[in-house]
């Protein structure tokens, strides 16, 4: 039982992992064995959404998180003021150790390989994947493959006028690769990202900026990591002058973004700053941060500020900075353009439609983020080896998971700009929480033999003692607010904490509560009433999700149905009610439509 996976970034690594942990002889094909885990844009995990990402990862035995933590300078939880649900650990990391904890990690996970050469091709035989040509000459054969190749299909980098192919700064792209998907007959679309300049540090005035202090404690991601975290450098809040608008203004026509050069469509959540001054004019600022890209080297990414402009007009920007005016440039900004497949060509599974036994995930997929490639390369890789043991594939609904939420999404809408995953893309946030990422997936992960029995039984026991504390609210009373309540109806009130709760009880309710017990906590109490709703919800589309559709069903033949709706299920091609009615511009009447139809069809 032997998977390939191809490409050796963040998609690639939990892919591999997740296959040679279920059992199967995976081998991770990359470039360049020094540049596994290279963290190209900035090194930082997490996020919003992203950060919730991660802890599923880490429920289902991914290594992001662990890496995350091990090798973690500044630690923060965004929305801390907001509720549970959107709250979201983020870390800056240093680059070089990250990198170098992954491939160490790699090195002695049992019945994993790494395999240092360029893919060329897929083999296919009778339209079923069944091994790697690489441009050395030689083929790999396997079982199964698994492409995750970033930025790197028919890579190119611009920066002003000049452009060269190039699947990152200095390393070349993957051009036999994307001329051979292509030949096989997948849909490819040209997409484009960008990454700011990098600064030396000591060249920088660090007085004119706002420093941003990591959180203490520092939040952990990772459900394994023991020992206590430090914040080992500070980040910096920075905002461009009206100057740097003008400059930008007076040199648009030189940006390929704007000159027409460049094709792809690029993230609308992460603009560059040519972006920014042209979509947002009425705007005098910009914010940017400054952060350290780790603690043995002087560089220094300058998040915000993303670019495709010449180098002499980079230069002129940062002039017009206060203490960016002495800033030395170390590499500069630019924008890359790539292939991505359109992801509705993939089953749930990743698995494609036109080729068996061959899997997509990441920024192939026309994603944007490391997070969301490593949740698909995990998802890849436990699917390719259920693939091939013959069972059904394991797919992870929108209420279970942001995992979940992220892969129905690109593959029943798919994408046409790079997708980012948002807290507001999931209709059942409430549930979707990073305190309980254990308690969705954990049971998975250990059917699917992703963790030990020792590891998840010891989550499992930290699960119970939370589960005790709640039990003990509603069993304890007190006085508040004139009125004699349980503690777990005082705590439902607005501004009340488990911190509170306890100085008014006047007793610890559990012993060492981390931060997230204390959200795991204060999340299941506060919305109690909202996650019953949810999942009066959830058991309505369950009973949608049951409702089959045959996959040479003829939707033309279904009354009632508009000549629009038609066409985009007839492009989409839904296999339940369920996925129906996640398809943009389906409506109620629609889906009822069809329902009829189908019950009709089976009276015949």
């Amino acid at each position: 039982m032997k998977v390939i996976v191809v490409g050796g970034g963040h998609a690639g690594i939990e892919a591999a992992c997740a296959a040679a942990r279920m059992g199967a002889d995976a081998i991770l094909l990359t470039m360049h064995l020094e540049t596994v885990a290279q963290m190209s844009c900035n090194p930082s995990i997490g996020g919003i959404a992203k950060g919730h990402l991660v802890r599923e990862i880490d429920a289902l035995g991914g290594v992001m998180a662990r890496a995350a933590d091990a090798t973690g300078i500044h630690f923060k939880v965004l929305n801390r003021s907001k509720g549970p649900a959107v709250r979201a650990t983020r870390s800056q990391n240093d680059k070089a150790a990250y990198r170098l904890f992954m491939k160490d990690f790699l090195e002695n996970l049992p019945r994993l390989s790494l395999y240092q050469g360029l893919a060329a091709g897929i083999a296919v035989r009778n339209g079923r994947a069944c091994g790697v040509r690489l441009e050395e000459g030689e083929t790999l054969d396997a079982d199964a493959v698994i492409v995750c190749s970033g930025t790197f299909l028919g890579g190119r980098i611009f920066i002003g006028s000049a452009s060269y192919a190039a699947g990152r700064a200095n390393e070349p792209p993957s051009r036999q690769l994307a001329k051979e998907i292509r030949g096989l007959g997948f849909e490819a679309l040209r997409l484009k990202t960008g990454t700011p300049m990098r600064l030396h540090a000591d060249s920088i005035d660090w007085s004119r900026f706002a420093p941003q202090p990591g959180d203490e404690p520092p939040p952990r991601f990772s459900m394994h990591t023991r020992r206590p975290l430090r914040n080992r450098v500070q980040c910096f809040l920075g905002r461009t002058p009206a100057e740097v608008g003008r400059i930008v203004r007076d040199h648009l026509h030189l940006s390929p973004l704007y000159s027409g050069t460049i094709q792809g469509i690029g993230p609308r959540y992460c603009p560059s700053i040519e972006d920014k001054i042209v979509k947002f004019p009425e705007r005098q600022q910009h914010h940017f941060y400054l952060e350290p890209e780790g603690l043995r080297n002087k560089e220094i990414y300058v998040n915000g500020l993303s670019s495709s402009l010449p180098i002499e007009v980079q230069r002129l920007i940062l002039a017009a900075i206060p203490g960016l005016d002495r800033a030395r440039m170390m590499r500069p900004a630019y924008a890359i353009e790539y292939d991505a497949i359109q992801p509705t060509q993939l089953q749930a599974s990743l698995e494609s439609r036109l080729v068996a036994n061959l899997f997509f995930a990441g920024q192939v997929n026309g994603t944007s983020g490391y997070e969301e490639a490593a949740g698909q390369g995990l998802m890849a890789g436990i699917n390719a080896v259920l693939k091939i043991k013959g069972e059904a594939p394991f797919v992870l609904e929108r209420q279970e998971a942001y995992i979940g939420v992220m892969v129905d999404d690109i593959v029943q809408r798919g994408v046409d700009e790079p997708y980012r995953l948002f807290t507001a893309r999931a209709e059942y946030r409430l549930q979707l929480r990073e305190d309980n990422a254990f308690e969705r997936l954990g049971g998975h992960a250990l059917r699917l033999g992703l963790v030990s029995r020792t590891d998840h039984d010891r989550q499992m026991r930290q699960l119970e003692k939370r589960r005790r504390v709640i039990r003990r609210l509603a069993a304890t009373r007190a006085r508040y607010g004139g009125r004699t309540e349980t503690l777990f109806r005082i705590l439902k009130r607005p501004g009340m904490t488990l911190a509170g709760l306890q100085e008014l009880h006047g007793r610890e309710l559990m012993k060492k509560a981390t931060c997230s017990d204390a959200s795991y906590i204060e999340a299941c109490v506060k919305y109690e009433g909202y996650v019953a709703i949810q999942h009066k919800e959830v058991a309505r589309m369950r009973k949608l999700q049951k409702a089959v559709i045959p996959e040479d069903l003829d939707f033309a033949k279904v009354e009632g149905l508009s000549t629009e709706i038609r066409e985009k299920l007839a492009k989409a091609r839904p296999l339940t009610l369920a996925e129906a009615a996640r398809i943009p511009g389906v409506t109620p009447a629609a889906l009822n439509a069809v329902s009829i139809h189908l019950v009709l069809k089976c009276r015949q």
